[in-house]
């Protein structure tokens, strides 16, 4: 897929992604009481992009984050290369984080992975665990009292003290600006003038979440550019065609925005002259896709259920596994299968594998869904931010903070794979207003039919995870 194609999927970015009031209930309350709104957006790409700094555009900042320095992954046939790659080296292992810090985090992977990507029933699915997780873990900051307390109850933290280490240690070890492996989360805040806002809770969000501030006239010409600008300089200019359309609501007091940049090819890439038309059996009927074609020798897993492949990706990017569920079960099926949790979960540590030929035939697709995570999240036990009579905003406002509140919350994600490797884009808007074990040495492992994907990272912590019913 080509970048403009990438740019025409991820949804147009316009006024529901922004905070704004309920005219109807705010007649007899400060003018800036409203239902709230955060943007989260993740891109994904195999390319050469290289974002900006944290924040390009500083006259309206009122807090800053810093990012830290990163040597470029050196050209080894550079005459100093060595010279270059210990640069390289030490300032990726500065990053490196103890994988202790991700301790916990089962259990919002466990609930949440089925309760987002259930009910597919014939359509394509895809939801980004960590995007997710970055969005209520800030929504945390946000909030307070109960409001709070739910979502540290789902993320498995009993304080807000040590979600947001965790949060910052994610951050840190997810952050690669080598030109290899490009990986970088940024956050940014938008007020608008008068907002009686807490200093303290941006100084928060600037140092443990890497997030800037910024203040001014959010309906003005010259905001709307300061915007446009800082997620063009974050995410390489992705995400431009989106961009370009989005201006603030009249209405607006507060935009939350978040971006995921990620650059990445598998660390084997396909040969296109193996690429050929095959058939799918999709839910709706067969259809003739184009399969990439490879054969390796590495370790293939099973379950009662379903069989694993997995594609690594190149400096240290992580792995995609592919789900194949046995004929006579369906993805959906899966997603009930404690033992298929188990091994999404596993990061490959799994005791029924054996090391064999595996001739993978792999359709390349190109997927796209949008989530409405508001009765998901309530279901997984945050509630009272959706309810403008129990929310809790108290840390984001300095002045009274009643009736504002969480009114929507979406998820969009789109995943395709060619060739070179992985290309992904997602969003998170919140608005606050077939297997079994082989019998030999060499297993043909044909992704012919409706399957699940997981792109983990070098922990195993999921990326992005999906089902796959029409590629």
């Amino acid at each position: 897929m080509n970048e403009q194609d990438l740019y025409e999927s991820i949804g147009q970015v316009d006024d529901d992604v922004l905070l704004r009031s309920d005219k109807k209930r705010r007649s007899s309350r400060p003018w800036w009481a409203a239902a709230a709104a955060a943007v989260l957006a993740a891109a994904i790409a195999v390319g050469t992009f290289f974002p900006g700094g944290p924040a390009s555009t500083t006259a309206y900042a009122v807090a800053e984050a810093s990012y830290p320095e990163m040597a470029p992954y050196p050209n080894e046939m550079d005459a100093d290369f060595e010279a270059q790659y210990d640069a390289w080296r030490t300032d990726k292992r500065a990053q490196d984080r103890d994988p202790a810090y991700a301790d916990g985090l089962e259990g919002y992977f466990r609930a949440s992975i089925p309760t987002f990507l259930r009910g597919a029933g014939t359509e394509n699915r895809a939801y980004s665990p960590l995007n997710v997780y970055m969005a209520l873990a800030m929504l945390a900051e946000l909030t307070g009292g109960e409001s709070r307390d739910q979502i540290l109850t789902l993320l498995g933290h009993g304080s807000i003290e040590t979600l947001r280490a965790q949060a910052n240690d994610l951050w840190n070890d997810h952050y690669s600006n080598d030109g290899a492996t490009n990986s970088i989360l940024a956050g940014s805040l938008w007020l608008e003038d008068g907002v009686p806002f807490n200093q303290n809770t941006l100084n928060t969000l600037a140092q443990n979440y890497y997030a800037s501030s910024f203040r001014g006239d959010l309906d003005s010409p010259a905001m709307t550019e300061a915007l446009q600008s800082w997620i063009n300089d974050q995410t390489g200019g992705l995400l431009a065609d989106q961009v370009q359309n989005l201006k603030l609501s009249p209405d607006a007091i507060l935009a939350l925005v978040t971006t995921v940049y990620y650059q990445a090819k598998w660390s084997s890439r396909f040969s296109e002259e193996n690429t050929a038309p095959q058939t799918f059996h999709s839910p709706v009927g067969d259809v003739t896709k184009d399969f990439m074609h490879t054969s390796f020798d590495g370790h293939y897993y099973w379950g009662d259920q379903f069989g694993v492949a997995g594609l690594s990706l190149a400096n240290g990017g992580g792995t995609m596994w592919f789900l194949l569920p046995d004929e006579g079960v369906s993805p959906e099926d899966l997603l009930a299968d404690p033992e298929a949790m188990d091994f999404l979960l596993s990061g490959g540590g799994w005791d029924q594998e054996k090391y064999l030929i595996v001739n993978l035939a792999l359709p390349k697709f190109d997927i796209s869904s949008q989530i409405d995570l508001g009765e998901g999240l309530q279901a997984l036990g945050v509630t009272d931010v959706f309810d403008p009579d129990r929310a809790d905003f108290s840390p984001m406002l300095s002045g009274s903070a009643e009736d504002l509140w969480l009114s929507e919350a979406k998820h969009g994600v789109r995943v395709a794979i060619d060739e070179e490797g992985v290309t992904a884009a997602a969003y998170t808007e919140m608005a606050m207003s077939g297997a079994g074990a082989p019998p030999e040495d060499e297993i043909d492992f044909t992704l012919d039919r409706p399957f699940l994907f997981a792109l983990t990272d070098t922990q195993g912590l999921p990326l992005f995870v999906g089902v796959v019913n029409q590629p």
